[in-house]
């Protein structure tokens, strides 16, 4: 039932901010057109499409917000004014009561605000989806005052995920059920990726963990700042940390007349993707423009500003080896070595024939090589991958959605910056060192630091097991020869039970024989 009432709920909003009418004028067929005039009668529509999107989409919930933040980084795909409008839900989402965030703050200390901060301003600075964020000050450990911002978790978040997510799952059965891709694609492995996704965003604590496994990672990059956690002062609806002050990413012009080198913070963006998913295995999954900000203080100017940790991403040893090795062989269009990576991972039937998925992938990549990013469409390449993924029953693969989603959100921000970045250089030098890295001498050395200490402590055990090994030898030797001439002993009476068998009866027919012709003379 309450799924049914959220179905509703859904196409009554869609109804109400005429989003129907947004789809179907899209079209190119008159009688639409005409059908489209019918069905938007007595309603008022003056609002523009991508206020009224928006609008419906901060309506719906946090799970349509973030879809709406994954769209306003594709320019390429979604129109101007549509994009502009969707950008404003990376940080512009109406924000609730500071009462609220007062008392939930309170609830979780049991103490009064006052006595938990130094000073704490009510005004919300930015607002999300699942939570919004004040400013405050606090005295840390040894006594020194420091500038904070304050996480609150947006209430009454649980009940509409859950609800929405029920739907999400219906829906995922019916794909599964009805359509002819629904098993390969694995629609309800995915939404339950997203289920645990979005239940890690409720819990502020693993964010704080998140942040903090990333600050450790990146400590000696140089190229990204992730602020610092303040443990006193975190709790599953609250998380205090590091203040960090820069300019968002999407205020370009700003960057510029700071001085910031554009291009180069492009390419550290890039370097910063594949440090987190090749070298670590663990990646920011959620960096729409909103969670970024560019540093203009001296110390640290021109680096990223990394925030909202609530989604990341894992990958398993297995999952990085196969995507690098995958990515390298793209970049140097061995075509056939993707073919046969596929085929090796399980991903396409056993019987696929390595020349015809080589000649697909060749079809779908080779256009896009030595272009800028300006003339690439990431998501047009990954539809026609998808396309001849279809062809030869690819498997989707739950654990590497969130991977092409921040790989989207990469590429949107990468054309922000700099549309003439070329991609594919930029990333094909690291990708190859990595590999190196993985497969030569320094992995190697790495795996033999790592197994030092057993070594070191299994080096001196060596003559005594080594001795006591020899002295048992002798007997272990002796009981396998006794068993050995036992056996011996047991053929050879068999042996000579049959050889006596055989000749007394050869005996006895001869016998026979010589009474018959006795007995004939």
């Amino acid at each position: 039932m309450s799924r049914l009432l959220r179905g509703f709920t859904i196409v009554w909003v869609v109804l109400r901010h005429g989003l129907d009418e947004v789809v179907l004028s899209s079209f190119d067929r008159p009688w639409l057109h005409g059908f489209t005039r019918v069905l938007t009668l007595g309603r008022r529509l003056d609002a523009p499409r991508g206020v009224r999107l928006r609008l419906a989409l901060e309506s719906l919930g946090p799970i349509f917000v973030k879809f709406g933040q994954v769209l306003s980084t594709r320019r390429d795909l979604m129109p101007p004014d549509i994009a502009d409008e969707l950008a404003l839900l990376q940080d512009r989402v109406p924000p609730f009561d500071p009462a609220i965030s007062v008392a939930t703050i309170e609830r979780a200390f049991r103490r009064p605000i006052g006595e938990v901060f130094v000073s704490f301003e009510r005004e919300p600075v930015a607002s999300a989806s699942i939570a919004q964020v004040h400013f405050a000050v606090i005295r840390d450990r040894n006594g020194m005052l420091r500038d904070v911002a304050v996480k609150v978790l947006r209430p009454g978040m649980l009940p509409v995920i859950r609800k929405d997510l029920a739907l999400m799952r219906m829906m995922a059965g019916w794909v599964e059920r009805l359509s002819a891709d629904g098993k390969r694609l694995k629609p309800r492995q995915v939404v339950a990726e997203f289920d645990n996704y979005l239940h890690d965003e409720l819990d502020l604590i693993r964010e704080a963990s998140n942040a903090a496994q990333l600050r450790r990672n990146m400590a000696g990059l140089d190229l990204v700042l992730i602020p610092e956690i303040f443990w006193d002062y975190c709790h599953p609806e609250v998380l205090v940390m590091e203040r960090m002050d820069g300019v968002p990413i999407s205020q370009v012009e700003r960057l510029h007349q700071a001085g910031v080198d554009i291009k180069k913070l492009a390419r550290d963006g890039v370097t910063i993707f594949f440090t987190q998913v090749f070298r670590d295995g663990f990646f920011h999954a959620d960096m729409h423009p909103g969670n970024i900000q560019v540093s203009i203080e001296p110390q640290t100017f021109g680096r990223y500003i990394s925030l909202d940790f609530g989604i990341v991403g894992t990958l398993t040893e297995f999952d990085k080896e196969y995507l690098a090795q995958n990515f390298t062989a793209f970049f140097r269009r061995d075509y056939k070595r993707v073919a046969e990576l596929h085929i090796e991972s399980g991903w396409v039937p056993a019987n696929t024939r390595v020349n015809e998925l080589e000649a697909a992938i060749r079809a779908v990549c080779e256009p896009y090589f030595d272009r800028p990013l300006k003339e690439i469409s990431l998501g047009m390449v990954l539809l026609r991958l998808f396309q001849t993924s279809r062809r030869f029953q690819v498997e989707i693969q739950p654990q590497l959605v969130l991977l092409q989603k921040t790989l989207l959100n990469i590429e949107g921000l990468g054309r922000q910056l700099d549309p003439d970045l070329d991609l594919w250089s930029t990333a094909k030098p690291f990708l190859e060192k990595w590999m190196l890295d993985q497969l030569g001498p320094k992995r190697l050395w790495r795996e033999l630091q790592l197994e030092a200490p057993r070594y070191a402590k299994l080096l001196p055990e060596l003559p005594r097991l080594m001795h006591a090994y020899l002295r048992q030898r002798p007997a272990v030797e002796r009981a396998e020869l006794q068993a050995l001439l036992a056996e011996q002993r047991r053929t050879n009476r068999l042996l000579q039970s049959l050889i006596y068998g055989g000749l007394g009866f050869v005996l006895g027919l001869l016998v026979m024989q010589l009474v018959v012709r006795l007995r004939l003379f």
